[in-house]
């Protein structure tokens, strides 16, 4: 609960801030997921279950700021087997789950500013939160962890008028190791709008 109230915090000094600056976007995306690496291995089937919310504010005519907050659930369902955790071995079906959320502060350099097709690059630095349940029988084994996270982006905005925009872009998210949970990452196809200010 500390670490939410100051993300909160840190977010509440940097959004005025931005709000001096002139024009921007509120964008909402639809995400799939692809597990990478610990994910990858825990769940191997991509993630059609996810969203993001972000705002950016211009600071020049290329360079834009914001945040980000998204969310991917990915899940799998395993085939009947034993299965060893530390010294108990159980056998069954394993549900598997892992709901993650990423909280970044975005930095967005557009290339092609005054162009109706407009890419750009986006890094995010911040947090993620993940929540991984692995339910077997009527056992449950909750794993849950904050971990400092980091997101490079590459996508484009096609303007459909000249209050909106349709946006696509590729991310990775990487949250590092936290507590018993290792490295946790994914690819991300993310679309959908751009609301223009």
């Amino acid at each position: 609960m500390k670490k939410v109230i100051y993300i909160i915090t840190v977010l509440s000094f940097i959004i005025p801030g931005l709000a001096g600056a002139q024009g921007g976007y509120t964008a909402i995306q639809y995400v799939m997921g692809f597990g990478s690496g610990d994910l990858g291995d825990y769940i191997s089937k991509p993630s059609f279950r996810g969203a993001v919310l972000e705002y950016q504010r211009m600071v020049s005519p290329n360079v834009s700021a914001g945040i980000e907050i998204g969310w991917n659930t990915f899940y799998e369902k395993k085939d009947y087997d034993t299965y060893t955790f530390e010294t108990a071995s159980l056998s069954g079906v394993q549900y598997r789950y892992s709901n993650i959320f990423p909280m970044l502060v975005t930095a967005e350099y557009n290339l092609k500013p005054d162009e109706m097709l407009k890419p750009y690059v986006n890094f995010g630095i911040g947090t993620m939160y993940t929540k991984r349940n692995t339910d077997m029988g009527i056992w449950t084994l909750e794993e849950k962890a904050w971990h400092f996270a980091l997101k490079p982006e590459i996508g484009v905005l096609l303007e459909v008028n000249a209050n909106a925009s349709f946006k696509i872009a590729g991310k990775y998210y990487v949250g590092f190791k936290s507590g018993d949970l290792e490295t946790q990452s994914y690819f991300a196809v993310t679309g959908g709008f751009a609301f223009l200010f």
